[in-house]
C-alpha cells in the first residue's frame, strides 16, 4: 500500500476540483437551513416553548469555539477524512481510527435518516398524506440511487446541484422569514420570554425544559466540519477551509435564527402550539398566513433541502471511507481506496455508502423502532466525533508540542480549546442523558446503545487491521506532493 500513495500520479490521488465557495457550499448544504429548523422547531418550541429561540444563541456560540479549533486542525492537516484525519495526528493511530470510526457511521445513519425524511415530504407532493414504512423506505431508496448517480458522474454535478440548494433555500427561507415578519406577525417579542409559564421557576425551566430545547437544537449546529471531508479535492485548502469551516457555521447560525424568529412571531395559536396540539407548526404557521396553496410550494423547497443535505452526507461519509482505505485501516482497503473515471472519483466507497443505506432502509421496514433509535443516535453521535479532536487539541496545547499552521488562535489556542471541550462534553452529555420520552425505555438510550453496538464492531475490525494500516509519514508525503503538483499547475 505504501508504494502506491508515492506520487500524485498513483491510482490514490484525487483531484482538486473544489474552490472556496464549493467547500462553503458542501457544509451549507450538509445540515440545510430548512431541515436544521422543520427537524426541531416543533420539538424545542413544544418543551420549552417560545423561548426555547435563545438556545439558537447558546448553541451556536459553542460550537463557534468548536469550528475555531476545527478551522485551526484543517489549516494544519487539510486531508481527506477531517475529524478522522486530525485525531490520528493528534493522539495516535488507534485513537484516530475510533474518531473516525463513529464520525463514519454517524454520517451514514444521518444520511440514511435525511432519506427518509424527504421520502415523507414526497409522498405528501404525490398526495399520500400517511405513506406506509414500506412506501417511505421506497421513496427513499430512489433518492439514495439518485445521490449515488450524482456522485458518481463526477464534482461538476456536486457543485451545480449544491449552488442550486443555497440559492432556494436561502431565498425560501429568508424571503419567507421576511414576509412573515412583515405582514403576519401574531405575537409581540415578549414571547421569546414565556417559556415555563406563570410562576415557574427560573432554574427549574433552565435546568429542564430550555435543556432538552438545547440538546435538539444541537442538531442545527453540525457539518460545518465537513469542509475538511473534502479537504485532498480543494484549491488551497489551508487557505480557504478555515473560511469555509467558519462562514458556514455563521450563515446557518444567521438563516436559522432569522427563519426560526419569523415563524414564532406568526404563530395564530401559541397556546395549542406549546400544549402540542398541532403536530407540525412550521407547516401549520406557513399554511395559515400564505394560504394552502402554499403548501405544495413550501413542501419542494423542504425536499430541495433535504436532498442537499443527503447528498454532503453521502459524499462526506464516501470520503470518510475512502481516506480509512487509502490508509489501509479497513478491511479489503484496496479495493476501497481505488478511483475511478476521468474525475478519479471513490467510486467503492460511494458505493458502500449505497449499500449500507439501503440496508437501514429496510431494517427501518422490519423494526420501526430502529428508525427511531437512528434518529436518536445521530445527533449525540457528531458530538461524540467531536470531542475526540477537540480533546486531541486540548493535549498537545498542554504538552506544548503543538506548532501552528497558517490559521492560528495564537495564546488563545488553549483557553478557546479548553472551553470547547467542556462545552461539547456538557451537550453529549444533556443530548444523550435518557430522559423518559419514549413507551419503550431502550429508546431513550438510544445514544448509548448506538455506542455501544459501534465500540464493540469496531474493536473487533481495528483488531484485525492494526497491522495494515500505513504510516502518517507516507500518507503525508503524498499530500505534500500532491499540494505542490496542483500549485504548479494553476500557476502555469
Amino acid at each position: 500500500m505504501s508504494s502506491s500513495v508515492d506520487s500524485v500520479d498513483s491510482p490514490y490521488a484525487l483531484r482538486r476540483e473544489f474552490s472556496l465557495w464549493s467547500a462553503f457550499a458542501f457544509a451549507f448544504a450538509f445540515i440545510s437551513p430548512i431541515v436544521a429548523l422543520y427537524g426541531i422547531f416543533g420539538l424545542a418550541l413544544t418543551a420549552a416553548g417560545p423561548s426555547f429561540w435563545w438556545g439558537f444563541l447558546l448553541v451556536f456560540g459553542g460550537q463557534l469555539l468548536v469550528a475555531f479549533v476545527f478551522a485551526t486542525l484543517v489549516s494544519r492537516w487539510p486531508l481527506e477524512g477531517s475529524i478522522y484525519q486530525w485525531s490520528r495526528r493528534l493522539m495516535g493511530t488507534g485513537y484516530g481510527w475510533f474518531a473516525g470510526w463513529f464520525y463514519m457511521w454517524t454520517l451514514v445513519i444521518a444520511m440514511a435518516t435525511v432519506a427518509l425524511g424527504a421520502a415523507g415530504f414526497i409522498a405528501n407532493i404525490a398526495g399520500v398524506e400517511a405513506p406506509s414504512g414500506g412506501l417511505r423506505a421506497g421513496i427513499a431508496l430512489v433518492i439514495l440511487l439518485g445521490g449515488t448517480v450524482i456522485n458518481l458522474i463526477g464534482r461538476g454535478a456536486l457543485k451545480v446541484f449544491m449552488t442550486a440548494s443555497i440559492v432556494a433555500e436561502v431565498l425560501g427561507s429568508i424571503g419567507l422569514g421576511t414576509w412573515l415578519l412583515l405582514f403576519h406577525r401574531n405575537n409581540s417579542l415578549s414571547v421569546l420570554f414565556d417559556g415555563g409559564g406563570a410562576g415557574a421557576d427560573t432554574w427549574s425551566y433552565l435546568s429542564g425544559p430550555f435543556l432538552i430545547a438545547v440538546a435538539f437544537i444541537g442538531f442545527s449546529f453540525v457539518g460545518f466540519e465537513s469542509a475538511g471531508a473534502i479537504a485532498e479535492e480543494v484549491h488551497e485548502p489551508r487557505r480557504d477551509l478555515p473560511k469555509a469551516v467558519l462562514f458556514s457555521l455563521t450563515f446557518i447560525a444567521i438563516v436559522v435564527a432569522y427563519s426560526s424568529l419569523a415563524i414564532i412571531l406568526a404563530i395564530p395559536d401559541m397556546a395549542a402550539v406549546t400544549a402540542g396540539s398541532v403536530a407540525d407548526p412550521v407547516y401549520d404557521t406557513l399554511t395559515a398566513a400564505l394560504g394552502a396553496g402554499i403548501a405544495k410550494p413550501v413542501e419542494v423547497l423542504f425536499v430541495v433541502g433535504f436532498l442537499a443535505s443527503f447528498l454532503a452526507l453521502q459524499t462526506a461519509a464516501s470520503r470518510v471511507i475512502w481516506a480509512y482505505a487509502r490508509d489501509g485501516a479497513l478491511p479489503a482497503s484496496g479495493v476501497l481506496a481505488r478511483l475511478g473515471g476521468a474525475s478519479r472519483m471513490p467510486v467503492t466507497a460511494i458505493g458502500v455508502t449505497t449499500v449500507v443505506g439501503g440496508a437501514l432502509f429496510a431494517l427501518s421496514i422490519v423494526a420501526g423502532d430502529i428508525y427511531s433509535l437512528m434518529v436518536n443516535f445521530t445527533t449525540g453521535g457528531f458530538y461524540l466525533a467531536f470531542l475526540f479532536p477537540l480533546i486531541g487539541f486540548l493535549v498537545v496545547q498542554l504538552r506544548r508540542t503543538w506548532t501552528a499552521p497558517s490559521f492560528s488562535l495564537g495564546r488563545l489556542a488553549l483557553p478557546v480549546g479548553a472551553v470547547a471541550v467542556v462545552w461539547a462534553v456538557l451537550q453529549m452529555l444533556n443530548i444523550s442523558w435518557p430522559r423518559a420520552v419514549y413507551e419503550q425505555r431502550y429508546l431513550d438510550w438510544s445514544v448509548w446503545i448506538g455506542v455501544a453496538v459501534l465500540a464493540l464492531l469496531g474493536a473487533v475490525i481495528f483488531t484485525a487491521v492494526r497491522s495494515r494500516i500505513v504510516a502518517v509519514s507516507v500518507i503525508e508525503e503524498a499530500e505534500a506532493a500532491d499540494e505542490a503538483a496542483d500549485e504548479t499547475r494553476r500557476y502555469t
